[in-house]
């Protein structure tokens, strides 16, 4: 059973109550807010374990809670969960800082699935740094470090960034980056990947990441 404290930013409440209940049931503590600037005044006086945010969100939309709420807390797991269908918002959403997307309507099994893998991962990183070739990552706080000058990440960048550190004896490939940044199913442009890629070498070194051809990418030790 799950023992965690999850804040649930959701303004629909039939959706909300259902959530409630089932994840409850599952053994998580939470709490419900249906409002954005409500839900950003209880993240800031509790301690959660994870955050389930609805974009559409009256008082304090989504995004702009999500951008506030990383300013001083980077390392809180987020999942998005809402109706807004457009890539462009999952595309900010991740960008912003979130950690998942999940489009409504979804399973809650994969929900719990996701919300479990983000905690597990986050309880195991606190004060967790990877040192490779000069870079150097904290995965709590997404520093991120080339030679010892601070390098600055896009949300989606630092993801593929740290896919690439958790698999360092296999190459990762383009269908596993492309899954990890937005999920099953979704239709992404031929050349998403290689753009990541660019941006991380450009950034990081040409030389931190090789290419296995048919294989994938890996961080080179």
């Amino acid at each position: 059973m799950n023992t965690g404290k999850l804040l649930l930013a959701e303004d629909d409440a039939t959706l909300g109550s259902a959530l409630v209940t089932a994840l409850q049931r599952e053994g998580w503590q939470v709490e419900w807010s249906t409002d954005g600037l409500d839900a950003y005044a209880r993240l800031h006086g509790q301690r959660f374990d994870a955050l389930l945010l609805d974009l559409g969100l009256p008082g304090l939309n989504g995004l702009d809670l999500l951008h506030r709420l990383r300013q001083t807390d980077p390392e809180l797991p987020v999942i998005i969960v809402t109706a807004y269908a457009d890539l462009r918002d999952r595309v900010r959403g991740l960008d912003f800082g979130a950690d998942d997307y999940l489009a409504k309507p979804f399973e809650l099994d994969e929900l719990s699935a996701r919300l479990r893998a983000l905690t597990r991962r986050s309880r195991g990183q606190q004060g967790r740094v990877i040192k490779v070739r000069g870079l150097e990552v904290d995965l709590r706080s997404h520093q991120v470090r080339a030679n010892g000058e601070p390098v600055w990440l896009t949300g989606r960048e630092f993801s593929v960034l740290q896919l690439l550190l958790e698999h360092p004896e296999q190459p990762v490939s383009r269908k596993a980056i492309e899954q990890h940044l937005y999920g099953w199913g979704e239709v992404v442009e031929a050349n998403t990947v290689d753009v990541f890629i660019y941006n991380l070498r450009r950034k990081l070194g040409r030389e931190l990441i090789q290419t296995y051809r048919g294989s994938g990418y890996s961080i080179a030790r």
